[in-house]
Parts: structure tokens; sequence; C-alpha cells
């Protein structure tokens, strides 16, 4: 059951906290709204563009830029647009720790920095959900998008040790931003 409203779950956490539908929903939107105020990425006077595509990041940073845009006052576009001074990029926590990894094994640290929250005007509200957790929302959303399937042998290696050492995409994450922090 949900641990805040008593209705069957949809989703569990890794510390077996469970939420319904509408939690998660609730859930997904605060967890955005936060990672907004603390990294500061977005301002009332912001033009914030994204590209229009179909996969599940895509459609969900569409939906949740919509969605904050009511609540920031700012504007969103779809680029290309010469008024934007914001672009946001679908990335997730899933497909950070895949490029960190992979910037490790070609031993190119030096765009380390390019895996943070932001980058200059580039900016990432979803940074920190998981690839499951991105698509669970598009489906309880009913948005459509085209699923993706990434099997090259740094992404297999990073899901089966997330299923064998669980948070391990977020501790890679949280480790590099403690370091450059």
């Amino acid at each position: 059951m949900c641990n805040i409203c008593e209705i069957n779950p949809v989703y569990e956490f890794t510390n077996k906290k469970k939420l319904c539908k509408n939690c998660f929903i609730k859930y997904f939107d605060k967890k955005v709204l936060f990672t907004i105020r603390k990294y500061k990425l977005i301002n009332p006077k912001d033009v914030v563009g994204y590209n229009q595509g179909n996969n599940f990041r895509e459609v969900v940073l569409k939906k949740v830029l919509e969605f904050i845009a009511e609540k920031y006052g700012f504007n969103v576009v779809k680029l290309p647009n010469k008024k934007v001074n914001k672009i946001a990029v679908p990335s997730t926590l899933d497909s950070a720790a895949y490029d960190l990894l992979n910037l490790v094994i070609k031993r190119n640290i030096s765009n380390i920095k390019k895996n943070f929250p932001f980058q200059k005007n580039i900016i990432k509200p979803l940074y920190f959900f998981l690839d499951k957790e991105v698509l669970l929302y598009a489906k309880l959303k009913s948005l459509k998008y085209k699923d993706i399937k990434k099997n090259n042998k740094v992404n297999i290696f990073l899901n089966n040790l997330e299923k064998k050492h669980l948070e391990v995409k977020r501790a890679i994450i949280n480790g590099i931003l403690k370091l450059y922090n």
C-alpha cells in the first residue's frame, strides 16, 4: 500500500517506501521544482527552449517545462528560436551516470562538468530522476512516446551494477557533484 494514502502503489523506492499514482506524480513534480530552485536553473524572465522529440525523456521534459512555466512565469518554446536564453535537455541520472562512466573509460575527464545539472545556459530539470521514474511518469500522465533501447556494453554494465548495488548511479553523480562543489 502507498505509504501516504493507503492506495495500491505504482512505484517502490529502494528504501521500500511505496507511492500510488497521485502521490508519485506529486513527488515527481516536487522533485523537479526542488532541482530548479536548488541549482537556480530558471528565472522568471527566462525563455527556455527544448528540442521537440518523441522518446520518453523528451516528452516528459516538455510536459515538465509546461508545468513549471506556470509556477515560475517563464516562457517555453521549441528550438530553434533566437529568443532563447536557456536550453533544457532531457538528461537523467541514467544518462548522466552513463556519460560520466564513458568519460572515465576514455580517460577524458576534462569534459566532466558537462554532466552537471547545468552548464552555462544548458539546464537539466530531470537530472536527478532514474529513467524508470521518468518512464513511469510518462505512462501515468498518458503521454505518447517511443521507447528507446540502449544496449551498449557500458549501459548493460551500469544496469547490472545497479541491480546488484542499489543506488550506484545516484552515488556516481553525487560523488562527482561533491568533488566539484
